[in-house]
């Protein structure tokens, strides 16, 4: 998939360990993990907004586009 997910880029940015970001976004580690690798098939907007707001990020700064690209291979 062309979509790659940065957030933890963002993670490390902020010094923030994933349980603490989940504590925040109100999710579970395990489900945080399913979105930071990528194999998430779909998020809702409110927990993007959660995650955007805990980060101090906009939407950009978590998921970009690579166009032709697989997301497995894409990060970096």
């Amino acid at each position: 998939m062309p979509i790659v997910v940065d957030i933890d880029v963002m993670l490390a940015r902020r010094k923030m360990s994933v349980g603490e970001l989940a504590d925040r976004v109100g999710i579970t580690p395990a489900n945080l993990a399913v979105l930071k690798n990528g194999r998430a098939k779909a998020v809702r907007f409110s927990t993007l907004e959660a995650l955007c707001v805990a980060l101090e990020c906009q939407p950009g700064d978590l998921v970009r586009y690579v166009p032709g690209g697989d997301a497995a291979s894409s990060e970096g």
